[in-house]
């Protein structure tokens, strides 16, 4: 999205604008916006059927400037601002944001300062001078930034041996930072992050600079490409960042405890021929930089992060799985910075186009480096699928998480039974349709957002003819449908899921 500058004395008043994903999905909604300032705040949401209260309507944010102030101790909240660049899409006499769990002092709009109220999860700012569609606006928050998550959530900041980590998905960037937390609305980042001397500060993007003063430094990094804010990485520590050299001079930098450098460099010089084995697949890497975090922590998931995937350091130096695993899982982390990162979903309901394609290159990455046959992992898939379908509903059309438990969309169903969709699909279009249609999905919605449907179209255009009956019943069925070329495979009732299905536990 265009980040343009603007002065706050001189608001433009234009009315022409560019809708966000966000807005289309619930445009009902803006007219809740239209509130008299005298009214109670409310929480909004842009109607996700998963997250119906995540996202706001009536703005689409192009940048965010966070800066975060480190004390030094991982139990003790950053002092933070936010400051978000958007452009309304309605009338407003109030922004919502998404925010909780943190302490905000103060509220600016433009400059001027603003009222404001929680609602639930919900910032709501109240400007001085009502805004209206159109308009460019800038939003400052001073507030805290606490990493001692709620027991009853998951994410947000994660505390490690040493310092922080982010982990935002899917639904607790904004326990961070205020946002508009869909990954509906994607923006540019500049993140800032002061902490004493003798820590080692990271974020997503590439660094643009660092100043020294006082016994603290600060660094400052920004993306080139926008992002979700369920992406957005931040690691505090006392780390070194190794850097080599990917395909086409890509910068690699990865971040890693200091302590444990030696341990882990065999798995990090795996990454650029890794990138090189997407490449070939996919066409060209679509960011600006890419690494691996190592957290010295236990989440129980690994996370991509964009430009900088999340992974536990336990993992790899406490050796409980086999190499090829390993190597696969950090091949579906890479994947997913084409898909769910450059492509992101449109909706949370097209979870599966993320995490079935991440699922499908870490199988694809297995089969060819390590001899384990994909054709085998997707008949045992489809002996559990079925099952899958009854537990999390069809790959397209997820059942909403248990209270408490918003990573409870991250099940089998999205992750193998979702790259079992894309083996059907292969095997009834043949793997030279299958293949264009994966370059063209990447290039044709880079640095943007997708939907199930548009890959519907996308699928039939690629093969010229109808799929939409075909991906029906494979994306929507409660029964899984015949598998073509495989008239042999059956569900099964207590077979066992594939050995690398293990969904959040395992990588996301």
């Amino acid at each position: 999205m265009p980040h343009t500058p603007h002065s706050p004395a001189s608001r433009p008043r234009a009315r022409s604008h560019r809708r966000s994903t966000a807005v289309a999905l619930l445009a009902s909604a803006v007219s809740v916006c239209l509130v008299a300032a005298s009214a109670p705040p409310v929480p909004l949401g842009v109607g996700d059927r998963l997250f119906p209260y995540l996202g706001n309507p009536g703005y689409d944010v192009a940048a965010y400037d966070l800066a975060f102030t480190y004390s030094g101790s991982n139990r003790e909240p950053l002092k933070a601002v936010t400051t978000i660049d958007a452009r309304t899409t309605a009338d407003l006499d109030r922004i919502n944001l998404d925010f909780a769990h943190g302490k905000v002092v103060s509220v600016e709009v433009d400059g001027e300062p603003a009222g404001f109220a929680t609602a639930a999860e919900d910032l709501v700012v109240t400007p001085d001078v009502a805004l209206h569609e159109g308009e460019q606006v800038r939003i400052t928050v001073r507030h805290s930034s606490d990493p001692v998550s709620p027991e009853d959530r998951q994410g947000g900041w994660v505390r490690t041996a040493d310092g922080l980590a982010m982990a935002n998905q899917a639904d607790v960037a904004h326990l961070v930072f205020p946002c508009n937390d869909h990954p509906s609305d994607k923006a540019r980042f500049t993140i800032r992050v002061t902490a004493p001397d003798g820590l080692t500060a990271v974020a997503g993007g590439l660094p643009t600079g660092v100043e020294r003063a006082g016994g603290s430094t600060t660094w400052t990094y920004r993306t080139a490409h926008p992002m979700a804010t369920e992406l957005a990485q931040v690691s505090i520590g006392r780390s070194t960042v190794l850097r080599r050299t990917g395909p086409h001079g890509l910068p690699v930098r990865d971040v890693v405890p200091t302590k444990h450098r030696a341990a882990l460099e065999p798995w990090l010089k795996k990454t650029p021929d890794q990138i090189t084995w997407m490449e070939n697949k996919v066409g060209r890497y679509p960011f600006e930089t890419y690494g691996l975090l190592m957290a010295d922590a236990t989440t129980g998931f690994q996370l991509e992060t964009q430009t900088l995937s999340l992974f536990e350091r336990e993992l790899f130096t406490e050796r409980a799985y086999p190499k090829w695993y390993l190597e696969s899982i950090m091949a579906h982390e890479l994947a997913h910075q084409w898909f769910g990162n450059s492509v992101s979903p449109g909706t949370w309901s097209d979870l599966w186009l993320n995490e079935g394609h991440a699922t499908w290159y870490e199988a694809l990455y297995a089969e060819e480096t390590a001899d384990q046959p994909l054709a085998a992992r997707m008949k045992a898939a489809y002996g559990a699928s079925d099952r899958w379908r009854a537990a999390g509903g069809p790959p397209a059309a997820p059942k909403p998480p248990a209270p408490g438990s918003k990573t409870g969309i991250f099940r089998a169903n999205v992750y193998d039974g979702a790259a079992l969709v894309l083996y059907a699909l292969r095997q009834e279009i043949g793997r030279t349709a299958f293949d264009r249609l994966e370059r063209a999905w990447v290039v044709r919605h880079r640095d943007g957002t997708a939907t199930t449907a548009d890959f519907v179209r996308l699928a039939s255009e690629i093969s010229g003819r109808d799929l939409g009956g075909f991906l029906r019943a494979w994306l929507y069925d409660q029964k899984t449908p015949p598998m073509p070329g495989h008239p042999d495979w059956r569900p099964t009732e207590n077979g066992r899921a594939p050995a690398a299905a293990a969904g959040k536990a395992r990588g996301e």
